[in-house]
C-alpha cells in the first residue's frame, strides 16, 4: 500500500523515502490515524509489522515544539538496546537534531539525568523501573505528560516491571495511553486495563508468504509450569492413544525434574540420553521404538543435535525452545512421518510462539484444556474435600472414578489421535 495513504505530512513524507519506506505495513494502516487522533490504542502485532515506526510518526505529528521544562511523552521499554533504538528512529524519522528527546540509562548515577531532566526535554524514554525511581526522586515531572506509551509490552511483563508501569500510569492523569505488544495475552491486561480500559485494539497477523509442509498443530495455553505437568499426566493417562510420545524441553534439568512428576508406571518413561547417571535413560531413538513397555521419551533441546522423529505418533513440546528453528525442526513432515504435535505455552512464552508462527506461515490452533484439568494456583492450597495422593507429588490430585476415563479432547481430536496411533 502506498505510503501516502498514511496521510504523512509533506516533511515526514520526505523523510520516510529518504530512509527507504515507500509503502505502508498493515498495522500503520490500521492505526496511526487513531495515534495521531488522540485515541488510546493497544496494538498486537508481531516484529517486524512497524510499531515502533508508527508510534513514532504519531508523536512527531501531534508533538508541539516549546521550551516547556516538563516532558510531553514518556515512552516505557524493556532494556537499554530498546532505548536507544527509539531515540534514534525519533531523529531518523524526524531528520530534526534539535528535537528535545532524552533516553534515560537503566542502572548507575540519576544526578546528571535529573539535571538535563530539569534543563528541559519534549520525550523521555525509560525502563519502567529507571523511570519511577527518577520520579520518585522528583526529577521527572508527569504533570504535562500527554502521551504515554509502552513498548516491547510482553518483554516488560517477563522482566516484572507491571507494578512500575501502573503506578507511573496512575500518576500522569488523563492521557493518551499507548501499548504496543507482539502478543495479548491476560498478564498484558493485568498490568494495563486500570489505566486504559476503553482503549481501541488493533491487531495483526504478519505471517510468512510461505507455508511450510507441517505435522498437525495444537496449541493448549495454560497459566503455569505445574498445570502443564499436570495436563501432560492427564494426557498420559490414555496408555491406549499414547503409546509412543517424544516430550521435549528446555534442559536436561527440566527432563529429570519432569521424570520424577509423572504418573506412569515403572519403565513407562525415560530420558533421552540422560545428564544425571540415576535417571532411567535411552541413547538411541530406534531403542525407544522397540522398548514397548517405554511410551515416554523426555528429550532436552539443550545439547541435543537432529533427531530421527519417524514412526513417532506424537510430538509435545512442554516448553517452548529458544531458538524457532529447533522448534521447526520437530514438526516438518517427511514422507514417512505422520504426527500429531501439541505444545504446551504459558504467557510469557507466546511471544516466542508468535516468532515461530511467522516462520512457518500458518497460526497454531488452540484447543481449550481439558474440563477436569487441575489449574495450579499458587496462592490456592488443596481444598478440604480434595485428598492428595502424596506419593505422586504435591500436584496430583486422584480424579474421581467417574471421570477417570474423562479425557476432553472433543470427539474430532481424540479420533486423529487414535488414527495416528493405528498408522503405525
Amino acid at each position: 500500500m502506498s505510503l501516502d495513504k498514511l496521510k504523512l505530512s509533506k516533511r515526514l513524507q520526505t523523510s520516510m523515502k529518504d530512509l527507504g519506506y515507500f509503502t505502508a505495513k498493515e498495522f500503520q494502516l490500521k492505526s496511526l490515524s487513531r495515534i495521531v487522533g488522540g485515541h488510546s490504542v493497544i496494538g498486537i502485532a508481531p516484529e517486524g509489522a512497524g510499531k515502533t515506526t508508527t508510534y513514532v510518526l504519531g508523536v512527531l505529528m501531534r508533538l508541539k515544539y516549546t521550551h516547556d521544562e516538563a516532558p510531553k511523552v514518556l515512552i516505557l521499554a524493556p532494556n537499554d538496546e530498546k532505548i536507544k533504538e527509539i531515540v534514534d528512529s525519533f531523529f531518523a524519522i524526524s531528520q530534526n537534531r534539535e528535537l528535545h528527546i532524552m533516553g534515560l540509562k537503566s542502572s548507575g548515577s540519576m544526578e546528571e539525568e535529573i539535571e538535563d531532566l530539569v534543563r528541559g526535554v519534549d520525550i523521555v524514554v525509560a525502563t519502567p523501573s529507571r523511570a519511577r525511581a527518577v520520579y520518585l526522586k522528583l526529577g521527572l515531572n508527569l504533570n504535562r505528560i500527554q502521551t504515554f506509551i509502552i513498548d516491547d509490552a510482553e518483554e516488560i511483563v517477563k522482566q516484572g516491571m507491571q507494578t512500575n508501569v501502573r503506578e507511573l500510569a496512575q500518576s500522569c492523569g488523563d492521557v493518551q495511553y499507548l501499548a504496543f505488544s507482539t502478543v495479548d495475552h491476560d498478564k498484558l491486561h493485568l498490568m494495563i486495563d486500570d489505566f486504559m480500559p476503553f482503549a481501541t485494539k488493533v491487531e495483526v497477523d504478519e505471517l510468512s508468504e510461505d507455508t511450510l509442509d507441517t505435522q498437525d498443530l495444537i496449541l493448549y495455553q495454560v497459566p503455569n509450569f505445574t498445570t502443564k505437568i499436570n495436563l501432560l499426566n492427564d494426557f498420559m493417562r490414555d496408555q491406549e492413544v499414547f503409546d509412543k510420545v517424544v516430550v521435549f524441553v528446555n534442559s536436561r534439568l527440566t527432563a529429570h525434574n519432569l521424570l520424577k512428576r509423572l504418573h506412569v508406571g515403572k519403565g513407562e518413561a525415560a530420558i533421552y540420553r540422560p545428564f544425571f547417571h540415576d535417571d532411567a535413560g535411552i541413547d538411541e531413538i530406534r531403542d525407544f521404538l522397540e522398548i514397548a513397555e517405554c511410551r515416554i521419551l523426555l528429550v532436552a533441546n539443550e545439547g541435543t543435535t537432529e533427531i530421527d522423529l519417524s514412526n513417532i505418533p506424537f510430538i509435545i513440546h512442554f516448553e517452548i525452545p529458544e531458538e524457532s528453528e529447533v522448534f521447526v525442526s520437530h514438526i516438518l513432515k517427511t514422507p514417512d512421518s505422520e504426527a500429531l504435535a501439541i505444545t504446551f505455552a504459558t504467557d510469557i512464552e507466546l511471544p516466542a510462539l508468535r516468532k515461530i508462527e511467522q516462520s512457518i506461515g500458518k497460526k497454531i490452533p488452540v484447543m481449550p484444556l481439558p474440563d477436569d484439568l487441575i489449574i495450579y494456583r499458587p496462592t490456592d492450597g488443596p481444598k478440604e474435600k480434595e485428598k492428595i495422593d502424596e506419593t505422586q507429588g504435591g500436584a496430583f490430585h486422584k480424579k474421581k472414578e467417574s471421570n477417570s476415563k474423562t479425557y476432553n479432547y472433543g470427539s474430532g481430536l481424540k479420533a486423529k489421535m487414535t488414527k495416528k496411533n493405528k498408522k503405525r
